[in-house]
């Protein structure tokens, strides 16, 4: 029997990809097709008082020009606007009203035959504004931002436990500090883009770049007034979209408007400027103090987080509750504030909160092991929490202490020196430090068809999107392994609004729903197939249960007996069907009584030029328990691309906004900064064993963020024992260091 579940394969659509059989949202083509150009807005905050398209209608190839003043109708309500993941608030309506909302708003749309003729039109388009006083600058606004108050909404901040400012105060050892992680942005290779084939009877075909079909589907049919059946959204590949394509973006619907207006397809493809308001990762100040006693275990910890939103919607996440789900301590106070800011709405960017949060966290209990004079690892240990500390519940499986001592020996953490500045190699500051990663084992309701035919090969449909981690491939796997079928006799269908039901692909819970839904559908091929064999003469599963066979090979074998055993070609034929099609929902039954998170330690070593403050990441170790792992290749990759990740976040990637214009100045990947080749030495991902029967069937539990996640507390760690100098805000650059 094959197995495929836990091994190394290659991604199944790596060679349509390499050999560029693989299509993206902005390169289908039809007849006739249009292509439009975003004019956006130059200011922060306003009314539009005029708008001049008429040089830009009399160049040669410009169709029309589209504006608050002529688009097509539009829904007029909030609640039309309102995709899957949508905060509370008023959604931004592009091409809505004369109203500006933030810099860089789409203010008119040019269409044209060819896609330069409508960047250069777009140029020629003139706007006048009755200009506001705006605000863009966090630190601004941080007396003016407003508490979210604990609640049972998940992303409210968690209740107060004990007296946790008192136990601070009188504590052994205190440490109290403020850390800062700027707006990041998320910057995926392909540009967002959507090509609108119009058909005949006015249906739409849309192709677009997003981590959620059925959402956009949805959301386009909600906001043009137009039926289910009259909107098609694929996307059947995507070149990464780390949470900026979870809502939908504006160019959808623009895209979309424009083929209504004009009756024929339209395709619009963002610039990487354009990108840029999509949303992003908010600033965040936070203040953590944490007390312990002298046996060096903590008492308290209060955590303080004041986020970005917009003027228009109040995104937030639960910024301060990671600190609760690591370590043990019997008081804790948790608050977080939002301030309005004159900026598009933020969205989630991978390991949303957690990256940011447990930055603060880790580098805190760093801070407090130098306090106490004890080995960082130590403290943690010292620490540890076998039940989340919020709700009181042990979790499912944790394997963090096995990440600690794996990860501490291949890293050879027994050799460091503890005192900064006491290791060198030459000229360079040699500092190791360390941080724990913990991440939510999320699983959501899904829906999975499974055609199998009597040749032995299966069709498995799902409208789940893959996003570039690689869920071609371990749907394959999975259905190859329940339907105990070669990987060559499975393919997969995906991105498409028009198969069964599944959620946006983002948190880490596509892995673990898409898999055990296959597995729910599976049963029901194989129960089916069960029923025609018992009708076969003689069959030998004639008393057979369904629990009591199993699919391997091309059979249908009894669990108990594998000489008992019916093909699937024999069972089909003789129950005189060609197909057997099974569609089913899996939805995740929740007790409440365990917690269910992925854990990491990530070890990190830097050099630092003593002279010149030039920092290098030149070796990470990253253990990781995450249950069952699908797929080692790709699964290591995931948690490569975090570290990575985590290198920019905590070295590099800064959005840099002049307050004076309320503008992005750094809208682009020159001077956006992201680690490239040069910045990304030795990464050894190593994944613990956690078995875990509870989580799920198969015990899966997702990789997308727990990459990420303390990568960079664990690099700030490091250069501190490198330089003896704390750097608690993010990027950590040169001259902060020579400062």
């Amino acid at each position: 029997m094959t197995t495929y579940i836990g091994t190394a394969t290659s991604r199944v659509d790596g060679r349509s990809k390499v050999t560029g059989a693989a299509k993206y949202a902005g390169e289908f083509n039809t007849p006739g097709l249009a292509h439009a150009s975003v004019v956006t807005s130059t200011i922060a905050k306003s009314r539009i008082a005029r708008i001049d398209v008429s040089e830009a209608l009399s160049v040669a190839g410009v169709i029309d020009v589209l504006t608050h003043q002529n688009r097509p109708p539009m829904a007029s309500v909030d609640s039309a606007y309102k995709d899957e993941v949508a905060p509370e608030g008023s959604p931004f309506r592009p091409l809505y009203d004369e109203r500006i909302r933030f810099s860089g708003q789409p203010v008119a749309l040019v269409v044209a035959e060819e896609p330069e003729i409508a960047r250069f039109a777009a140029s020629l388009v003139r706007v006048e504004y009755d200009e506001e006083a705006h605000v863009t600058d966090v630190y601004r606004q941080r007396d003016a931002a407003f508490a979210l108050e604990p609640a049972e909404n998940p992303f409210a901040p968690p209740k107060p436990r004990g007296t946790a400012e008192q136990a601070c105060a009188t504590a052994a050892v205190r440490h109290r500090g403020e850390y800062y992680v700027p707006i990041e942005h998320h910057n995926p290779i392909e540009l967002y883009a959507s090509t609108v084939i119009f058909e005949g009877d006015g249906k739409l075909t849309i192709y677009d770049k997003t981590q959620g079909v059925q959402n956009v589907q949805r959301y386009v049919c909600s906001v043009l007034d137009m039926k289910s059946d009259d909107v098609r959204v694929m996307s059947p590949f995507v070149g990464g979209g780390f949470g900026s394509g979870l809502r939908p973006q504006y160019n959808v619907v623009l895209a979309a408007l424009a083929a209504r207006a004009l009756k024929r397809s339209v395709r619009l493809v963002l610039t990487r400027q354009q990108m840029y308001v999509l949303g992003y990762r908010p600033a965040m100040i936070q203040q953590i103090e944490l007390g312990a006693n002298a046996g060096g275990t903590l008492d308290a910890i209060t955590h303080e987080a004041i986020t970005v939103t917009s003027q228009y919607e109040d995104f937030h996440r639960q910024e301060t509750g990671w600190s609760g789900l690591l370590y043990k301590r019997a008081h804790a106070k948790h608050t977080h504030k939002l301030a309005r800011l004159d900026l598009a709405t933020p969205c989630d960017m991978r390991a949303p909160s957690a990256a940011p949060a447990v930055y603060a966290l880790e580098c805190a209990m760093d801070e407090l092991a130098v306090a106490f004079k004890l080995d960082p690892v130590e403290l943690r240990l010292r620490c540890y929490s076998d039940r989340d500390q919020h709700t009181d519940r042990p979790y499912s499986s944790k394997s963090l202490r096995d990440c600690y001592r794996q990860g501490a020996g291949v890293f050879g953490w027994d050799k460091r020196n503890p005192e900064p500045r006491s290791m060198r190699d030459g000229t360079e500051l040699v500092g190791w430090g360390m941080a724990t990663g913990v991440w939510e084992a999320l699983q959501v309701p899904i829906a999975v068809r499974i055609v199998l035919t009597a040749n032995g090969h299966a069709e498995v449909s799902c409208a789940t999107s893959d996003i570039g981690t690689g869920t071609y491939t371990i749907m394959t796997q999975v259905a190859a392994d329940m339907l105990g079928l070669p990987l060559d006799n499975v393919t997969i269908k995906l991105g498409d609004s028009t198969l069964p039901q599944s959620p946006v692909e983002g948190g880490s819970w596509i892995a673990a729903s898409v898999s055990n839904g296959i597995v729910t559908t599976s049963d029901a091929v194989r129960t089916e197939l069960l029923r025609l064999a018992k009708q076969m003469p003689n069959s030998p599963l004639a008393a057979a249960t369904p629990d009591d066979v199993a699919l391997a090979d091309g059979k249908l074998v009894s669990r108990r007996d594998a000489s008992r055993a019916v093909s699937i070609a024999d069972a089909m034929r003789h129950g005189a069907v060609d197909r057997i099609e099974q569609e089913n929902a899996t939805t995740f039954a929740n007790d409440g009584s365990h917690a269910h998170n992925t854990h990491s330690a990530v070890f990190a070593e830097v050099k630092v030029d003593e002279q010149l403050g030039v920092i290098r990441v030149t070796r990470v170790v990253s253990a990781v328990a995450a249950g069952r792992i699908l797929n080692t290749k790709t699964a290591s990759s995931q948690i490569i691309g975090g570290v990575v990740w985590g290198i920019g976040m905590a070295l590099h990637e800064e959005t840099l906004v002049d307050h004076n214009f309320g503008r992005i100045m750094n809208a682009n990947i020159a001077e956006y900064h992201v680690p490239v080749n040069a910045d990304v030495h030795d990464i050894k991902v190593i994944f613990v064993d956690e078995p875990d029967d509870i989580v799920n069937p198969l015990g899966i539990k997702g990789l997308g963020e727990i990459g990420i996640v303390g990568v960079a507390a664990a690099i700030a760690n490091a250069i501190y024992h490198a330089t003896g100098k704390r750097v608690r805000d993010l990027p950590i650059t040169l001259d902060k260091l020579l400062r």
